[in-house]
């Protein structure tokens, strides 16, 4: 305890982390139900308090790998949520973050312990406090990210057919693209690169894999979508 601001109110500081994956054509969010009040039971994010010796991104990067086991994983800030009202219980300001990964590096155990589940975003539940708002904000984001930058990669496999990737950005973007022009855009970039293996998990013909290759990307490269 310090002699500085005794004269003012202390308001708690949380972190909420929007973990984003792809299955099934889906873009998908990591959420469960919360297990303390108020708001016990109800639909939640995972989250936590911001402890004294931590910064608000150690915070951020100690909770999503309280949830998924996860180093190294793709994660931004969303931005502050403060509205007087947003925590029944106490006075909580949260920052919120959104993160990539992808769904089948996920341990399966790790949903039954921390009871999380991946929900399509289109068919999302009712949910605790502003949470809802924070998954709408973080989506934003990322859809103005995947524009310019390759996140996309982040939600895929190391392989994948071009439909996997057109399905990813439709799934983001909540829209269909034009698939010619699509696969056109994404030929003329030199950093994702056909393979000659052959996906037939959909089809007799199949499909080629691509990757995408870091090393090119980092050369120079423009993005854009």
């Amino acid at each position: 305890m310090t002699i500085y601001y005794q004269g003012h109110q202390k308001i708690l500081v949380s972190v909420d982390c929007i973990i984003f994956g792809f299955e099934h054509n889906k873009l998908k969010v990591l959420i469960g139900h919360r297990a303390l009040d108020p708001g016990k039971g109800e639909w939640s994010l995972y989250g936590g308090f911001v402890r004294n010796e931590e910064s608000i991104d150690d915070a951020a990067d100690r909770t999503l790998f309280e949830l998924t086991g996860m180093r190294n994983v793709y994660m931004r800030q969303v931005g502050a949520f403060g509205s007087v009202n947003r925590d029944p219980g106490e006075r909580v300001v949260s920052i919120a973050y959104y993160a990539l990964i992808n769904v089948k590096d996920y341990d399966t155990k790790l949903l039954k312990e921390h009871d999380v589940e991946w929900v399509d975003i289109e068919s999302l539940p009712q949910m605790f406090s502003d949470h809802r708002e924070m998954i709408a904000k973080a989506r934003q984001k990322m859809q103005e990210k995947i524009r310019t930058e390759p996140i996309s990669f982040q939600l895929l496999p190391s392989l994948f057919t071009l439909t996997q990737l057109q399905r990813l950005y439709e799934a983001v973007n909540g829209e269909e693209v034009d698939k010619r022009n699509f696969r056109k855009r994404i030929k003329e970039m030199d950093f994702i690169e056909k393979t000659e293996l052959i996906d037939k998990t959909s089809s007799k013909r199949g499909a080629y894999l691509y990757r995408f290759n870091k090393n090119a990307f980092h050369e120079g490269t423009n993005f854009k979508l």
